[in-house]
């Protein structure tokens, strides 16, 4: 069963970086494509950003175009999220999820494995 582990939120002022790390076990990384999706209080799901298994496609949601990069390292079976100039509104809690296929998804119900998911805060 393959296992997702996120790390890296934290708490970061407006204008800030912080980077994100999936952790992938229990199968080889390069099988899955793979999406980040986040959730803050009363709001829907969103989706972030998704990678394909090569990475050779990269999918980002319409409000961090430009700000955030996803990226993987197979051979260290870990995908990344680099999040610069970070607003209020970028609160969340961060969860990298999996699916194993060639494709790519931009729906959070399109993958099929989860993290537990990593908190972000963007303070004023």
């Amino acid at each position: 069963q393959v296992q997702l582990v996120e790390s890296g939120g934290g708490l970061v002022q407006t204008g800030g970086s912080l980077k994100l790390s999936c952790a992938i076990s229990g199968d080889s990384s390069r099988n899955y494509a793979v999406g980040w999706i986040r959730q803050a209080p009363r709001r829907e799901r969103e989706f972030v950003a998704a990678i394909s298994w090569s990475g050779g496609v990269t999918l980002y949601g319409d409000s961090v175009k430009g700000r955030f990069t996803v990226s993987r390292d197979n051979g260290k079976n870990t995908v990344y999220l680099q999040m610069n100039s970070l607003k209020a509104d970028d609160t969340a809690d961060y969860y990298c999820a999996g699916k194993k296929t060639q494709r790519v998804g931009e729906t959070a119900d399109w993958y099929d494995y989860w993290g537990q998911g990593t908190h972000v805060t963007v303070s004023a």
